[in-house]
Parts: structure tokens; C-alpha cells; sequence
């Protein structure tokens, strides 16, 4: 069965012709090639006191579909804005803004497909200035090249494999199991230390001076000061070559990844490639203010996460719960 076309201006046109010459609406029907209840509809539903005008009824069917049509998200200004306060501009993606509006404001619910939507069409660029609303948007990570299992930048002595985990490290099934690792700036400036809670996803670190051994164990020590740390996963890269002097400080065991096996600590990597957003590579990380990257730490912290049933890593982490909307 065919699908129903709604009568066009040129066939309403015709009809009041025909109407007006006194034809009946079985012969008026032929004449357009249409059903002869589609006639009597339109007839019954849109002449004004037996009279038939084609500009009248047009009208009439237009704002009869306006009315019918589903509200647009830029309708409401109040999604609107949570569209451009934390999409555009705070790099949440449309899935993360959907489930948290799911969490705390159920009554302005809307689909990620609809914010993706709207982007393509090229209606937020309206809305925010004539920026482009498509390359605010977060990217899918590209695939890795994969390697063999051979270690290509020097070795260290790990004190513990991976393998070697307490299965409550493995489970996630307490806050104080970490993974570490660093994000590299202009090569051999300043560099960023991550350690990322496996449990909750809450990311703690800061600068280092470089990416040498010294300075990197410094960071995450400072880092780890005051929160609980009962394991960290790490890498077999030299900047974390003083990992035992780590342990003595902090008093948490080390647990070392195979070779480019980046997913056997793949909380640390996925934030890793979150910081990118705001710290691209090959940018001198030595002219960033600390207090820049805390709060960039602070803005991934308070993202909302599918794992977490769209808390945020800081709400997890502190027990507690936020209202971000």
C-alpha cells in the first residue's frame, strides 16, 4: 500500500474550480486522480460556510501540521541551553547529557540521536554565534596500529606483572586502585601525570617538570597524598622507573601492563584521551598554569559516565551527589 500524500496547493486550487462549476466530488475526485473520501474530507473540513477557497484551506492544513509537528529541540530554551553550556561548551557528548538529564532533570529529556540531529542539520550553528556546532563535537578515538609484544623504549625492573593484581583491583570494587600514566607537551618540556581511580573514574595528578623519572615520581606522589592508594597500574615506561621509591612514600604496591597493552589499564587511557580535548599534542604544557590543568581535572571529574549510572566520577568518588543541570 502506497503512502498517504497529503493534498497540494495545485490540487486544492482545482478542487475549488471544479467546485464552483457545480461538479460532484466523485467526478472532482477523478479528475485529480484522488480518493473520493479524500475529497469529501477536504471539503467538510475547510470550506467556510459552504464556500471552498484553496489559499483558505492551505492555510488551514498548515497550521493544523504546525500544531501536530514534534516540538524541535531549539523550541524549548531551556534545552537549548544545557545543549550549549555543556555540549558545545563543556565537551560533555550528546549521550553523557542525555543520561544525566534522565538522572536529575527527567522533565526536559532529550535523545542524544536528537541533539547528533540537529548538529547535522546545521541548526545549533544558528544558536551559538555561527560557530560550527559539528566540530564541538567529541570523536571517536582512532584504532592503534598494533605492535608485537617487544618493549621499544628501554627497560625497567617492575616489582609486580599485572597478572599479580588483588582481585579487588581487578574487580573495581573499591575506591584506592589507581592506574598512572603521563600525557606528553612539546617533547622533553613539562608533562601531565594521570592516576585515575579504577572504581569511579576520578582523576587526580598535576604537572611535572618533565617526563624524566624524578620529576614524574614527585607528581604522583604529591598526587596520592591524603587519598587512599592500595595499588597503582602502570606502564613499563622509564618515567616511572623510580616506582619502588613510590611505594616507600605512599606505601601502595606497583603492578606493571604488558608490552603495548594499553587496555590493562584502560580507565588511565580513555581519560588520557579525554585531557586532548583541551591539551592537543605538541603543545608546551610548561606555559600552562597548574591551577589551568586542576580545573580542567575538575571539568573531566564532574562529566557524567554510562558506568556509573551517569554520576560523575566526583560524585562517586566522595559519596556524594551534585546538581549539574
Amino acid at each position: 500500500m502506497g503512502r498517504y500524500k497529503h493534498l497540494t496547493i495545485g490540487e486544492r486550487e482545482d478542487i475549488m474550480c471544479m467546485r464552483r462549476e457545480g461538479r460532484r466530488v466523485g467526478e472532482i475526485a477523478r479528475e485529480i486522480g484522488r480518493d473520493k473520501s479524500t475529497v469529501s474530507r477536504e471539503l467538510r473540513r475547510n470550506s467556510c460556510e459552504r464556500f471552498y477557497r484553496a489559499s483558505t484551506a492551505q492555510r488551514r492544513y498548515e497550521a493544523r501540521r504546525e500544531r501536530c509537528r514534534r516540538p524541535r529541540l531549539l523550541d524549548d530554551p531551556e534545552r537549548l541551553e544545557l545543549v550549549r553550556s555543556r555540549v558545545l561548551e563543556g565537551r560533555w557528548s550528546p549521550e553523557q547529557l542525555e543520561g544525566r538529564i534522565l538522572l536529575e532533570r527527567p522533565d526536559l529529556a532529550v535523545s542524544d540521536t536528537t541533539i547528533y540531529r540537529e548538529v547535522a542539520a546545521g541548526r545549533l550553528d544558528r544558536c551559538i554565534g555561527g560557530r560550527r556546532a559539528s566540530a564541538r563535537l567529541r570523536r571517536r578515538s582512532r584504532r592503534r596500529r598494533s605492535r608485537d609484544g617487544s618493549e621499544r623504549r628501554g627497560r625497567i625492573k617492575i616489582s609486580h606483572e599485572v597478572s599479580e593484581r588483588p582481585p579487588e583491583a581487578d574487580g573495581r570494587s573499591r575506591v584506592g586502585d589507581w592506574e598512572g600514566d603521563t600525557v606528553a607537551g612539546r617533547a622533553g618540556g613539562a608533562c601531565l601525570v594521570t592516576m585515575v581511580d579504577r572504581a569511579t573514574g576520578f582523576l587526580a595528578g598535576g604537572k611535572a617538570a618533565s617526563k624524566r623519572k624524578g620529576p614524574v615520581r614527585e607528581a604522583m606522589v604529591a598526587a596520592m597524598r591524603g587519598r587512599p592508594c592500595e595499588t597503582v597500574t602502570l606502564d613499563r615506561g622509564k618515567e616511572f622507573a623510580e616506582h619502588a621509591l613510590f611505594t616507600e612514600a605512599v606505601g601502595a604496591e606497583c603492578y606493571f601492563c604488558l608490552p603495548h597493552h594499553p587496555w590493562q589499564r584502560g580507565t588511565n587511557e580513555n581519560t588520557n584521551g579525554l585531557l586532548r580535548q583541551y591539551f592537543p599534542k605538541g603543545g608546551d604544557l610548561g606555559a600552562v598554569p597548574e591551577a589551568e590543568v586542576q580545573m580542567v581535572y575538575d571539568e573531566l571529574n564532574r562529566r557524567p559516565r554510562e558506568r556509573l549510572g551517569w554520576r560523575t566520577p566526583y560524585e562517586a568518588y566522595h559519596s556524594v551527589a551534585l546538581h549539574l543541570l
